[in-house]
C-alpha cells in the first residue's frame, strides 16, 4: 500500500486536499469516488515536485486541464462551474489566465469551442474540432476523455523519441570538443617541435598543421560565418520550397522511422476524431495538419480531394503510397467492415509500438556511426603526427 496526496472537488464545487492510502492511483481514485468527491489530481508525495514543474509548461498544463475537466464533467458538474473550480486550483499562471478568459467568454454567451479557439497557441485546431463535435453531440465529457488519452499517448511517444536522442547528441558534442582540443592545444606543441627539428613533412601533416593554425588564428571569424550560414539555412528552410526539400531529405535519410511516426500520428488523430463524431472530411483535414513532414502531408491533401469526390479513403491512400503496406491493408479492411475508426486506432497502436523499436535501432546505428567517424578523424590526426615524427627521425613507419 502506498500513500497518495490528492486534490478533489465536492459536488458543490468546494476543493478538498489530503492524503489517502491505496495500492495504486486507480485504487485511490475509486476510494475518493466512494466517499463522494471528484478526484482531480492524485500523486505520490515524492512525485509532486516533478509534477509541479511539468505542468508549468503549456503542454503539460493542457494535459492536466483536459484530465481534470473531463473528471468534473463526468461527475455531472456544468461547464462554467467546472472551469471556475479549475481556475482556482491551476498551478500555472498562464493556464490560470487562459481558464479565466474562457470562463468569462462562456458567461458572455460564447460556446466552449469558440472560447478555446481564441487561444490557438495552447488549443490546436484538432483540440477545438473535437470539443465542437462533443458540444454538438452532447457528449463533451466523453470527447474530453478521448482527448486526454490522445494527449497522453502523444506525450509518451515524444518523450521516448527525445530520450533516445540524448546519448547520440552528447556523443557528438563530446567528439567534436575532443577534436577541437586536439587541433588547438595538442597539435601546436608538435608544430613547435617540427620547426626545431626541421626537415620536410608529409602532406597529410601539413594539412593538419595548416588547419590547426587557421583554427587558432581565425577562430573569431568562425562565429560570424557559422551565424551567417545558420541564418541563411533558416531563411531557406522557412520558405515553402526549402521546407519541402528539407522534409524530402529527411524522408530519404529517416525513411522507416519517419513513416512509422507520421503513420501513428495520422491514424491516431483520424481515428480519435471519427470516434468523437467529427465529420469525416473535417477529420481528414485536421489529421493532415498534424503530419509534420510536408511530403507526406501533400500526398494526404491529394487523398482529401479524392475523398470529396466519393472515392473512399483506402483506395486514394493506396495510390498515394506514403503509408506502410500493413497500415494500408488494415485501413482497407476497416473501411470495408464499417469499423474504420477502430481499425485506425489499432494501426496507430501497432506503429507506436513499432516506432519505439525502430528509434532504438536507428539510434544504435547513429551511435556507432558517430563513434566511427570521430575515431577515424582522431586516428587520421594521430597517424599524421606520427608519420611526421618518423620521417624527421628517418625511422620506418
Amino acid at each position: 500500500m502506498a500513500v497518495y496526496s490528492y486534490t478533489a472537488s465536492t459536488l458543490e464545487g468546494s476543493i478538498v486536499e489530503g492524503v489517502i492510502e491505496a495500492p495504486d492511483e486507480k485504487g485511490a481514485g475509486e476510494q475518493l469516488k466512494n466517499i463522494g468527491v471528484i478526484p482531480l489530481r492524485i500523486t505520490a508525495p515524492r512525485q509532486r515536485l516533478g509534477r509541479t514543474l511539468a505542468i508549468r509548461s503549456s503542454k503539460g498544463g493542457l494535459l492536466t486541464f483536459t484530465a481534470e475537466l473531463s473528471a468534473l464533467l463526468s461527475a455531472g458538474l456544468p461547464i462554467d462551474r467546472s472551469l471556475n473550480i479549475l481556475s482556482g486550483i491551476s498551478e500555472g499562471k498562464e493556464m490560470k489566465e487562459v481558464i479565466h478568459s474562457i470562463l468569462k467568454q462562456i458567461r458572455e454567451g460564447s460556446s466552449f469551442s469558440d472560447a478555446l479557439q481564441k487561444h490557438p497557441r495552447i488549443f490546436s485546431r484538432l483540440y477545438v474540432s473535437m470539443i465542437r463535435a462533443g458540444e454538438t453531440g452532447g457528449v463533451l465529457d466523453i470527447v474530453l476523455d478521448k482527448l486526454n488519452e490522445f494527449l497522453e499517448t502523444a506525450k509518451e511517444l515524444k518523450e521516448n523519441i527525445v530520450s533516445a536522442m540524448i546519448y547520440p547528441i552528447i556523443l557528438a558534442i563530446t567528439g567534436g570538443v575532443s577534436i577541437i582540443v586536439l587541433l588547438t592545444f595538442v597539435i601546436p606543441r608538435f608544430s613547435v617541435i617540427f620547426k626545431e627539428l626541421g626537415g620536410s613533412l608529409p602532406f597529410s601533416t601539413q594539412v593538419i598543421l595548416a588547419l590547426s593554425n587557421g583554427l587558432r588564428s581565425f577562430w573569431w571569424a568562425s562565429i560570424p560565418l557559422v551565424a551567417a550560414a545558420s541564418y541563411m539555412c533558416l531563411v531557406y528552410t522557412r520558405s515553402e520550397k526549402g521546407a519541402y526539400n528539407r522534409d524530402r531529405l529527411k524522408l530519404k535519410l529517416l525513411g522507416d522511422v519517419l513513416r512509422k511516426l507520421e503513420t501513428a500520428r495520422f491514424c491516431r488523430t483520424l481515428g480519435t476524431l471519427i470516434k468523437s463524431g467529427v465529420p469525416f472530411l473535417q477529420a481528414l483535414q485536421n489529421a493532415k495538419d498534424v503530419i509534420g513532414n510536408r511530403v507526406i502531408a501533400h500526398s494526404i491533401e491529394d487523398v482529401t480531394k479524392d475523398v470529396r469526390e466519393g472515392k473512399g479513403v483506402a483506395g486514394p491512400l493506396i495510390e498515394a503510397d506514403v503509408l506502410p503496406p500493413l497500415a494500408l491493408s488494415m485501413i482497407k479492411v476497416g473501411e470495408e467492415t464499417g469499423r474504420l475508426d477502430t481499425m485506425l486506432l489499432k494501426v496507430a497502436a501497432t506503429y507506436e509500438k513499432g516506432l519505439k523499436d525502430a528509434v532504438k535501432r536507428f539510434m544504435s546505428i547513429l551511435e556507432s556511426a558517430i563513434i566511427l567517424v570521430m575515431g577515424l578523424v582522431i586516428a587520421c590526426i594521430v597517424v599524421s603526427m606520427l608519420m611526421a615524427v618518423f620521417s624527421i627521425l628517418d625511422l620506418p613507419f
